[in-house]
């Protein structure tokens, strides 16, 4: 029998999502129409064998989070729990911690997935690599080809090519290593807590002397630099490269690229969320999710790569593209959305225009990743995409070009490369 884990972070970690995360925690936050985290459950649902899956974090408990995992159990039919952190304790101390509870039952194997990736999802594949390569308690990275600048800017795999062993690992590196990058997705067999374990008692013993927070700060421990590291060279890690798409989702800019590409993946696995041109219905170029109880007039133009939340109102006349309209906001005739992620029950009035600046990848670099800006350079605000935190007012004919509005504003003039507290 197979297990997964999903960890999912805590609040301390979305702050390059804010002011969206304020509203929801990250991992919900809708992404091609369903909460980031269904797309993982999704894919581990469907793996031969999966009898659960656990959460690991250290979000409070909300009704949110406890709705959601309702749902999802009733939905795939598999038991989901959600096991919560004491503190924030890193990539490999989650599930240390929580190992009693993910080797419960004797599974052979289990997968670990970050929440913050958006990913094709090979698990599958994984299952079937690792049977063909290393020993039977071998480990398994998902990898994936970056170019060698952005290479840098995560964990990188120099692999032997002929059996695809990880020979070294090195997180972040500051000159190039490798352009084989570590894509956050794992297969584990329990055999992975005694390296885990290992670094668990040298930190106990450099912490002996410490007076106070010693378990703590001896429980916190990062698989990638404190297990891979180690284990690279030793016969025990592999690298399964996937060829299918794969980003990062750190920031709110790359919940749109994201967005684009489950909506494309759609396709082959849900074609049923995509609109599509329908007498009495707006006008759909490429790919858009519309939830059904949306109201949306004839005359609209939605599209390419455009989701629309549950009780959103679209007026006559309305153009919206590469964006993301989340519950029950309002946008009035004739307004312009582009680049943009709208706040749950915001308004934008009647000829106003909302406008970001997409953070896509380099289009002509097909190992180009989404790069993870930070808010300010150089004194100023990154041009990025813009976002209406809830509850925004935008009034008819103003123009808000790569901004970010925080939540339960009215607005009364333009805005451009602002932060509008």
């Amino acid at each position: 029998m197979l297990k997964a884990v999903i960890l999912i972070g805590g609040p301390q970690k979305g702050t390059r999502f804010r002011p969206l995360s304020f509203e929801v925690p990250k991992p919900l936050f809708p992404v091609a129409g369903v909460p980031m985290l269904q797309h993982h459950i999704e894919a581990c649902a469907k793996v031969p064998n999966m009898k659960e899956i656990l959460l690991i974090g250290f979000y409070q408990p909300n009704e949110e989070l406890t709705r959601f995992l309702l749902n999802a159990q009733q939905e795939f039919k598999i038991s989901i729990r959600y096991l919560q952190e004491y503190a924030a304790l890193g990539t490999g101390g989650g599930i240390y911690h929580f190992r009693d509870q993910i080797v419960s039952g004797g599974p052979e194997a289990f997968f670990v997935l970050n929440a913050d990736v958006c990913s094709a999802f090979p698990l599958k594949e994984m299952l079937s690599f690792q049977k063909e390569h290393g020993e039977p308690n071998s480990f398994v990275i998902l990898g994936t080809t970056a170019n060698r600048k952005q290479s840098m800017n995560y964990g990188c795999i120099v692999e032997n090519e002929q059996t695809n062993e990880v020979l070294h690992y090195v997180e972040k590196p500051s000159t190039f290593v490798s352009d084989i990058i570590n894509c956050g997705i794992y297969l584990f067999n329990p055999d992975i807590f005694q390296h885990i374990g290992t670094v668990f008692q040298k930190n106990q013993n450099e912490l002996q002397e410490e007076p106070t927070n010693g378990w703590h700060r001896a429980e916190a421990i990062r698989l990638e630099q404190d297990i891979f590291t180690a284990l690279a060279g030793q016969g025990k890690l592999y690298v399964y490269k996937t060829l299918s798409f794969w980003s990062q989702i750190k920031s709110a800019g790359s919940a749109i690229y994201a967005s684009r590409l489950y909506l494309n993946q759609y396709h082959t696995t849900h074609p049923e969320r995509l609109a599509s041109n329908m007498e009495g219905g707006p006008k759909i170029s490429g790919n858009v999710y519309i939830h059904p109880t949306a109201n949306i007039d004839p005359t609209a133009m939605l599209g390419p790569n455009v989701s629309i939340g549950t009780g959103v109102t679209i007026g006559a006349g309305v153009r919206v593209r590469e964006s993301i309209i989340l519950h029950g906001a309002n946008l009035q005739d004739h307004c312009c959305v582009l680049n943009s992620i709208v706040g749950w029950d915001s308004t934008i009035g009647k000829w106003a225009r909302v406008e970001g600046t997409p953070s896509d990848p380099n289009p002509n670099d097909p190992y180009a990743k989404i790069d993870s800006e930070t808010l300010f350079r150089d004194g100023k605000l990154t041009p990025s995409i813009t976002i209406l935190g809830c509850n925004v007012t935008i009034p008819s004919e103003v123009i808000i070009l790569n901004s970010i509005v925080l939540p339960h504003k009215d607005l009364n003039r333009s805005f451009k490369n602002q932060i509008i507290l």
